[in-house]
């Protein structure tokens, strides 16, 4: 089965060049307060992002991580991608230090995950495995909904030293991953969402926050995985 949504396929390159760039990151760090996380129909979040090469200096890309980085904290998130506070870049930030139910850990293999940045990111399947289960975005505020997304990956990237970088990733770490990388492509989870399982996060927090989805699939009426 072929997971990729057609978005990201179409998604057309980012027309913005380095110094518009550096010039939409210099606002940013210039601001007294977090930036908005911005939200579902700006178009910045279905551009393909411009790869990363050198736009930024390294004390301007440290400064930038940092501010991601507050950002996801605040609001609270386990991952934000340059493109959600409005710079076409492939950037994304990533950590997930959340307690969570035991039971839901263990259902969808939920473990800690260290802070890292990443960039130009490019992820490839480990296997035939997926995992489905309902998920969220900082950027499509107030819904969830159930999408399938490989169980193992492999992911290529840049650190922020220029250094290239792999790591394998399983479970929930692996979903985060492919979650941001897709932003950095133009794409949003709804793309990949069993739409019948749409949920706005008061429904969700009261019907469907189990550990798994099975009880959601019967009652909406998708595919269970």
């Amino acid at each position: 089965m072929d997971f990729r949504p057609r978005s990201l396929t179409a998604a057309p390159p980012t027309p913005l060049a380095a110094r518009e760039i550096r010039e939409l990151v210099e606002g940013i760090l210039a601001l007294d307060t977090l930036p908005p996380i911005v939200q579902a129909g700006h178009p910045v979040l279905r551009q393909r992002a411009a790869p990363f090469d050198g736009q930024l200096d390294d004390a301007v890309l440290g400064q930038l991580i940092e501010v991601m980085r507050r950002t996801m904290h605040d609001a609270p998130g386990v991952g934000l991608a340059a493109p959600q506070i409005g710079i076409p870049l492939q950037l994304a930030v990533l950590e997930d230090q959340f307690d969570v139910d035991p039971a839901a850990a263990v259902a969808r293999e939920r473990a800690p995950l260290d802070f890292f940045a990443m960039l130009n990111p490019v992820y490839s399947p480990l296997g035939d495995g997926t995992a489905s289960f309902y998920e969220g975005c900082l950027s499509v505020r107030g819904y969830q909904a159930v999408v399938t997304r490989h169980r193992h990956v492999s992911l290529d990237y840049l650190r922020p030293d220029g250094s290239s970088a792999q790591a394998e990733f399983s479970g929930w770490q692996a979903r985060i991953v492919q979650h941001e990388t897709d932003h950095l492509h133009g794409g949003l989870y709804l793309d990949r969402a069993e739409s019948r399982s749409l949920a706005s996060s008061e429904e969700y927090a009261a019907r469907w926050a189990q550990p798994g989805i099975s009880q959601a699939a019967a009652e909406l009426g998708f595919p269970p995985g």
